[in-house]
């Protein structure tokens, strides 16, 4: 049914829809879908490329060391480029990155001349491009879709993640190794990041929501760095961003390296599982998070949206604790399933929130703070959870994992007079006429959004 006819039946268009009436955002998302599958078929795909050159842990170390590095290390620098470059400039370049590497590899796989190096070097380039492209993206989206809308949009991409990047990528490179070769699958993604290309190129480009000073032409390079200065100085002379920034990197600390390290001990020593089991525990992980994105997008911001999603973050950490207790894998996938949807409902608010409360000139600045402050604590809690574990045992570690981050929530909550803030600064969409759920009536986008006018690029 198109937006005409839904307005002329008078039946509303579902709330996590709405995002779809716009041809734009339909163009990207058909590129997301393609872009996300192919990286989950290349991640499973690239370990059994190392397996088939007769790697083990280390050497498949080697190349994920290599792709975190590429992510981590331009990460800052990427926030300065995504508020002075048209975004879809840069989502081209690392769309073709990451299609070069993918080709390349399959080729180089599929000829029996792959060296271990081959991979590092293309791990690393796309994991540069994943720093480039969050940022990118998040700057972008305000650009393509109404305020209202921007709810339902992060809803959805919370859901196809995990369900196409964890789940439906990963099954099909699993079964095109089996069937054939590391190298096959290899190609399907690249396959999947050629259409992916295509599609993101039929987007229309838009113009940076910024006026750059003259001398960012004469002086790239200081005012690069002055460009960084101000975002975090606009991060801390934020109290709802610091606190959460703040909240968040202490809640991965303590509980990524327990979710991804510890897990699969408690599943094999004390549960007596396998393989198959953890299979279920990462399923069920995903399926909640898709399930808490997409409950979240079909529901209208919440009037305390910075009190509910720190709580549902913190208090969502505290099945870790059931977990470290469980007496059955059944337990575990329970609680995965629950962990996931209160780890993924929240983050469909804080997409929404820096893209609707952040100025449009520093959101990706801002973005690429959030997704440096994800990232760089990752490896450390992985490192630190197996000695933490073996010091006071596994069920204490667990029982910290979850019971820390809601104190620290709660904490965060006070603090930064999180609910203060919030009253001062509502983002709740009141109802329209037309419109019984609130936010922009079925078909009412406005003429701006529905037909933008690209950006010619220079010749």
């Amino acid at each position: 049914m198109t937006d005409t006819q839904a307005a002329a039946t008078g039946r509303p268009v579902p709330r996590a829809l709405t995002p779809f009436r716009t041809p734009a955002y339909r163009r990207l998302a058909v590129a997301l879908v393609l872009s996300t599958f192919a990286s989950g078929v290349w991640i499973v795909a690239q370990v059994w490329e190392v397996i088939r050159l007769g790697g083990g842990p280390a050497q498949l170390s080697v190349v994920s060391t290599a792709s975190a590095l590429g992510v981590l290390l331009p990460a800052l620098l990427a926030g300065v480029v995504a508020d002075r470059v048209p975004q879809k400039t840069i989502l081209l370049c690392v769309a073709a990155v990451e299609l070069g590497g993918m080709a390349l590899v399959a080729t180089l796989s599929l000829t029996d001349v792959t060296r271990l190096w081959h991979l590092a070097v293309v791990a690393f380039l796309t994991g540069v491009g994943m720093a480039f492209y969050y940022p990118a993206y998040s700057a972008w989206l305000p650009a393509l879709v109404p305020e209202s809308d921007l709810m339902a949009v992060n809803g959805f991409e919370g859901m196809v993640r995990p369900t196409i990047g964890q789940a439906l990528g990963p099954a099909v490179a699993g079964a095109v190794v089996g069937m054939a070769n590391p190298g096959s699958a290899v190609l399907v993604a690249a396959g999947a990041a050629a259409l992916g290309l295509l599609a993101l190129t039929t987007v229309p480009k838009t113009p940076v929501r910024r006026e750059l000073p003259a001398e960012a032409v004469a002086h790239p390079v200081r005012t690069a760095l002055s460009d960084m200065r101000e975002g975090f100085a606009y991060m801390w002379r934020t109290p709802w961003l610091l606190a959460t920034l703040l909240f968040a990197s202490l809640m991965i600390l303590v509980l990524m390296g327990p979710l991804e390290v510890l897990t699969p001990f408690i599943i094999k020593d004390r549960l007596g599982g396998g393989p198959d089991d953890h299979a279920w525990v990462l399923g069920a992980f995903g399926i909640g998070g898709a399930t808490g994105s997409l409950v979240m997008a079909s529901m209208r911001m919440p009037r305390r949206y910075l009190t509910w999603m720190n709580l549902l973050w913190g208090l969502g950490c505290l099945p870790m604790v059931v977990i470290g207790f469980a007496g059955s894998v059944w337990v575990v996938i329970g609680s995965a399933f629950v962990l996931g949807a209160m780890f993924s409902a929240p983050m469909v608010i804080w997409g929404t929130l820096l893209q609707r409360r952040v100025p449009p000139a520093l959101l990706g600045r801002v973005a690429s703070l959030d997704f440096f402050v994800s990232i760089s604590l990752m490896p450390v809690s992985m490192a630190l959870a197996g000695p933490v574990s073996q010091l006071i045992g596994l069920r204490p570690t667990f029982v910290i994992a979850g019971v820390v981050p809601a104190l620290v929530a709660i904490v965060a909550v006070v603090w930064a007079k999180l609910p203060a803030d919030e009253i001062a600064h509502p983002l709740r969409d009141e109802p329209e006429a037309g419109d019984g759920d609130g936010g922009t009536p079925p078909g009412a986008v406005g003429p701006e959004l529905e037909r933008i006018e690209p950006v010619p690029d220079p010749a």
